[in-house]
């Protein structure tokens, strides 16, 4: 097994992000491209009617007042009130069209994500904890979705409201608006050295994010073992350094990320004293009171969009570390993936055929199966047995594709199972795991799961073969119980008969069960195996299982060791052969003997 990422180890990128990825990004607003034309069609509008608040005041008084001309001034008064108007109902639908914008490009992207999590091979979630990756698809994003509609729009506002303030201020008095920028290359240099610092700050805290939302998501799936040992207070001292761990890595980013603003503010500051100073200077000479008063209401006007701009470049450069981790895992290539000319596989019969097959879960790892060959026939009972670890779970999810092999080949009825398309495959294969898995729901849906066109007489037959009927009828809903998450809310032996239900519902013609019957007690079992002995009949199927007493009327048994095939054949013949496998029956004879 490939080594696996751990709650309390940061996560390293494959690849970091690249700044023209964010024209990646502009791929997700394509969809919205004449929504937000109208949005920035809002904004022109919303940006004129404001920014000509100041010139009509500049009017009033270098004009209107002096002279008294009451007819002008009541003219730009209602001038005046109709810009306010006008840009009010352009701000409220700004807003509104850019949520809902936002909302879709949440969608969007969180899809994207998941589908592609959908391909990804085991070999992915078995290096990893669970919560890391639900982290990625839940709170990036959402981080991501204001950025990527609000703050982008925003930031189109802020460039086009700075463009048609620098055009008036210009128009106003050329010289000052050149005075007004000196003070730009110093805000440039500053931005520039905050930057750096606060994106591998914001890289250190997406990690410990990642650390403590993966250990949240351990500890409530691992509740039960928690207080069954009371170990509660280890497991809050664990978190509390975790944590801890994560209000620091956010302490040190926000310290870096604020540094940005003062130094925009002391600038703006900075700027408005110099532009007091010299036009005071002029005042009644080249500049007149009216120019004076709007020119620095421009020059607030100017400041505002520059802060803004500068708030969004930090929120810019902190979602560049949850994007390198959402396009990461976008990029994640499956690695068990249809072959360029494969086809779909034909209804199958069931001769299936390993041929010195030999795979590995690590590439630098030992060999988990090496050189295995064996041939089943159409509608045989074929068991695995041996110690845990030995092998038996990796060649049925070799069969199933989960993985690919590593070298040799599998075939079902003769065709190399490599050069089909995985949906053709699975879809004629009944697979249950040994982790049964149940999901919140109704028992009825729960079944329905392995047929979603299934009627409600065919679910609840599969239940009866499965000899789960008995006991969903003594639950107060019967079938339409609903069930907890993972089935919490009943027994492990009541999961894994729902979970074969499930399995038989699918009617494959290979099956596949990996350890069906572990949780369910001896009187239950002697019941499903009444059913399995009717279901096996022309099927091929797969049994792994500890228990020996299920698989004595198997065709062969294969016994598992170490990766390889130590010996095969029928029950009788291999207990008169005295070896691995007797010692196996004859341990667990004893054992039960004994109690």
């Amino acid at each position: 097994m490939a080594k696996r990422n751990t709650s309390n180890e940061d996560e390293q990128l494959k690849t970091h992000f690249n700044w023209h990825d964010y024209a990646r990004l502009g791929q997700y607003l394509k969809p919205y491209t004449w929504r937000m034309l109208l949005v920035l069609g809002s904004i022109l509008i919303g940006n004129v009617a404001i920014i000509l608040g100041p010139y009509l005041m500049k009017v009033a008084i270098d004009q209107a007042i002096p002279q008294r001309n009451f007819q002008l001034l009541w003219g730009l008064s209602g001038t005046f009130l109709v810009s306010l108007l006008v840009a009010f109902g352009c701000f409220r639908y700004r807003i509104w069209a850019i949520t809902e914008i936002g909302q879709n490009l949440l969608i969007d992207m969180r899809t994207d994500l998941f589908k592609n999590l959908q391909k990804l091979p085991f070999a992915y979630f078995d290096s990893r904890p669970h919560g890391k990756i639900l982290i990625r698809v839940v709170n990036y994003i959402n981080t991501l979705s204001d950025l990527l509609a609000n703050g982008l729009v925003n930031l189109i506002s802020d460039v086009i409201s700075l463009v048609i303030t620098l055009i008036f201020m210009f128009a106003i008095n050329w010289k000052l608006t050149l005075d007004s920028l000196v003070l730009i290359p110093f805000l440039l240099l500053w931005a520039y050295y905050v930057q750096k610092r606060q994106r591998t700050a914001f890289r250190a805290l997406s990690n410990k994010q990642s650390n403590l939302n993966a250990y949240i998501h351990e500890s409530i799936a691992g509740i039960k073992v928690t207080q069954g040992f009371a170990q509660e207070e280890h497991a809050v001292n664990t978190f509390d350094s975790v944590v801890n761990d994560n209000r620091d890595a956010y302490m040190r980013a926000v310290k870096i990320q604020y540094a940005l603003s003062p130094g925009v503010q002391n600038i703006s500051t900075m700027t408005t004293a110099l532009i007091y100073f010299i036009g005071i200077q002029q005042l009644g000479v080249v500049v007149s009171t009216g120019t004076l008063i709007a020119f620095l209401g421009y020059i607030n006007n100017f400041w505002n969009p520059v802060i803004n701009i500068g708030n969004f470049y930090n929120s810019l450069v902190t979602a560049t570390t949850y994007l390198e981790r959402i396009f990461e895992t976008m990029d994640e290539q499956p690695t068990v993936t249809d072959a360029p000319d494969a086809f779909a596989l034909p209804p199958i019969k069931g001769d299936v055929r390993f041929n010195q097959v030999s795979f590995r879960y690590d590439e630098d790892g030992p060999l988990n199966l090496d050189n295995v060959s064996f041939h089943a026939k159409v509608g045989q009972t074929i068991a695995l047995v041996g110690p845990t670890g030995a092998g038996k779970s990796t060649i049925i999810n070799l069969l199933s594709r989960f993985y690919n092999v590593n070298s040799g080949q599998i075939t079902i009825d003769n065709v190399d199972l490599s050069q089909v398309t995985l949906e053709s495959l699975r879809t004629q294969m009944g697979v249950m795991q040994q982790d049964t898995f149940i999901f919140s729901g109704t028992i009825m849906d729960n079944i329905r799961y392995g047929r979603l066109d299934a009627t409600d007489a065919e679910v609840v037959a599969a239940a009866k073969l499965a000899r789960a009927d008995t006991f969903i009828r003594t639950l107060k809903a019967g079938y339409q119980t609903e069930v907890q998450e993972r089935g919490d809310s009943i027994s492990a032996g009541q999961r894994q008969l729902l979970a074969f239900a499930r399995v038989l519902l699918a009617d494959p013609r290979i099956l596949i069960l990996d350890e069906a019957t572990a949780a369910i007690d001896t009187k239950t079992e002697a019941q499903l195996q009444a059913g399995l002995n009717e279901l096996l009949k022309g099927r091929t199927s797969f049994i792994v299982a500890h228990r020996l007493s299920t698989i004595q009327q198997a065709d062969q048994i294969l016994v598992i060791n170490n990766g390889h095939i130590v010996e095969a054949g029928r029950h009788a013949d291999l207990i008169a052969k005295r070896g691995e496998y007797y010692e196996l029956y004859d341990s667990q004879y004893r054992m039960l003997q004994a109690e």
